[in-house]
């Protein structure tokens, strides 16, 4: 039933909204009588000590509970710091939190993908140093820079040693950057006890240098112990990187083999 509505509290000495509620019948006066400890009741307390009463005022009716929930929402989320609310609204996770304008946010300007990220060792990355030290790289030359730099953070890949099969699943915790601005627990990448000394490299050049991404590892195997089954489908390409989205039978080897649910890292 559209019985809802939504409604304002007006301080009359300025004519600023300090309170936004939902409610029906006579829901919008009960906050006149409210003996709680809050910035509201204290707002309404200092309008009665000034000789005026508050302005109430309904600004949408007719609505359904569903509806009159995200009015509200959508005031507390564009006015929220100018209000007395304390309740941040029942679809909050559904809004963007305000002072996050600024960033990025995956579900809000774009949506965490699974990958296929080759990992192929050689002379300027080496799997061990991915593993040991949780970042991966991908660099010197700008179509395998542009590569790395399409993730995301949140995004999921599943790393591929070419001749080995899938080595490891893991969540990207960086944007790529180059090699030279990347810290590690403090250290700078480049400074760490690196198996593959050439991944300095052209690490002066935003072109040619090798970029990085920090990953979480979920679960890692040795190159050996790669997972892979010859002659049933599974996925794989030369490409840097390439979406498993629309893979489901590599999701579903990779799921068992690597005994865990993908979907469920996705933020």
């Amino acid at each position: 039933m559209n019985e809802y509505y939504v409604y304002v509290y007006i301080d009359p000495r300025n004519f600023e909204g300090f309170y936004f509620g939902k409610g029906r019948g006579s829901r919008k006066d009960a906050h006149l009588t409210d003996s709680s400890d809050n910035k509201k009741v204290e707002r309404i307390a200092d309008i009665h000590a000034a000789g005026l009463d508050p302005i109430i005022r309904v600004i949408a009716k007719n609505l359904s509970e569903h509806d009159a929930f995200l009015v509200e929402k959508t005031l507390l989320w564009k006015l929220g710091r100018q209000l007395t609310n304390i309740a941040s609204g029942h679809y909050a996770d559904k809004f963007r939190p305000p002072d996050k304008l600024h960033l990025k946010l995956p579900g809000f300007d774009y949506q965490n993908r699974i990958h296929l990220l080759n990992v192929g060792d050689g002379i300027h990355r080496d799997w061990e140093d991915y593993r040991e030290f949780g970042f991966v790289s991908a660099g010197q030359g700008l179509k395998y820079r542009d590569a790395i730099c399409g993730l995301e953070v949140g995004d999921i890949i599943a790393s591929y040693s070419n001749g080995h099969g899938y080595v490891g699943i893991g969540q990207i915790t960086t944007r790529a950057k180059p090699i030279r601005e990347v810290v590690i627990n403090g250290v700078l990448l480049l400074d760490l006890p690196l198996r593959c000394p050439n991944m300095r490299d052209n690490y002066e050049s935003n072109e040619k240098s090798e970029y990085v991404c920090l990953v979480n590892w979920k679960t890692t195997v040795s190159r050996q112990n790669g997972k892979w089954k010859k002659n049933t489908g599974l996925f794989s390409t030369q490409l840097v990187r390439a979406s498993l989205d629309n893979q489901k039978a590599t999701l579903d080897f990779l799921e068992s083999e690597f005994n865990i649910k993908l979907t469920e890292l996705i933020i």
